[in-house]
């Protein structure tokens, strides 16, 4: 299956440091990134979505941005949306975001995605992006990373929302709690909703 390993394998699990974490390198240059908080803009674009642009001016309901390709375009002021800054730039957590618009959300997920982190949380909840190839964080190894480590002590993965839910559940001082407690899964697509809770199993009985 896609983005899928078996558990079991014949040799030592590959590292998975890549798939998971940001490197340091990327960091430094996501940091050098220019920005002008009175001008980055985000703006509405027929083929991406969305597009930054750069404020050129305004007059009245009305906003001038510059975009991609040279071309300067008029847009109402509710269509345009702020930029955060680039120490948000593939956030773990897009609640953290200084700006949470549709624009700001999107990139921040398609950043990660291309730079092969998968996993991202927004609030309580783990987003999850098929990678339609075969990444290395499914196996025994990663399991070891997430076991009995805080939500905010590693980055974002089932394996994090499967063992936070394991612990509250022995931890609970209500005995009744511990056999009521539960994960919602939520996909449009059946197989990959059966993936998630079979990783949600894995990792708890390992």
């Amino acid at each position: 299956m896609p983005g899928h390993i078996a558990m079991k394998s014949s040799g030592p699990d590959p590292d998975p440091t890549e798939f998971l974490y940001v490197s340091l390198e990327q960091k430094r240059i996501d940091q050098t990134k220019p920005y002008d908080a009175k001008k980055a803009c985000w703006v509405p674009c027929e083929k991406e979505g969305y597009v930054l642009g750069e404020i050129q001016g305004t007059k009245g309901d009305l906003v001038t941005v510059g975009v991609p390709g040279g071309e300067t375009k008029n847009f109402k002021k509710d269509l345009v949306n702020q930029v955060n800054p680039p120490k948000y730039e593939k956030c773990e957590d897009m609640s953290n975001l200084t700006y949470l618009n549709d624009a700001s959300v999107l990139y921040n997920l398609k950043c990660r995605y291309v730079t092969k982190l998968i996993y991202t949380y927004s609030g309580l909840f783990c987003v999850a992006i098929n990678p339609y190839k075969r990444y290395p964080i499914y196996t025994s190894r990663v399991v070891k990373i997430y076991q009995s480590k805080r939500r905010n002590e590693v980055p974002p993965h089932i394996f994090a929302i499967a063992d936070g839910a394991y612990m509250d559940m022995l931890q609970s001082e209500y005995w009744h709690f511990r056999f009521r407690n539960s994960v919602l899964i939520h996909d449009k697509i059946y197989r990959l909703h059966i993936r998630s809770s079979r990783y949600k199993v894995t990792h708890t009985a390992i």
